[in-house]
């Protein structure tokens, strides 16, 4: 049976998925979270932490 785990910005994530659709779902969501927590950091200190909305963070989904 095919498992499939994400790579996230280089990093290889631990959790593990039995369908390709389950881990896309899960990077998309750890891709809006990495939204989320870039405006929040902005907000909470401007200028410290400078946000881009326009840079996506890379993933992959492998095969293992």
């Amino acid at each position: 049976m095919a498992v499939f785990k994400i790579i996230f910005n280089g990093e290889e994530q631990d959790e593990e998925f039995s369908t390709y659709e389950e881990a896309e779902d899960c990077a998309r969501d750890l891709v809006g979270a990495y939204h989320e927590g870039g405006e929040t950091m902005e907000l909470s200190n401007p200028g410290d932490y400078p946000y881009n909305p326009d840079d996506d963070p890379d993933y992959e989904i492998i095969e293992k």
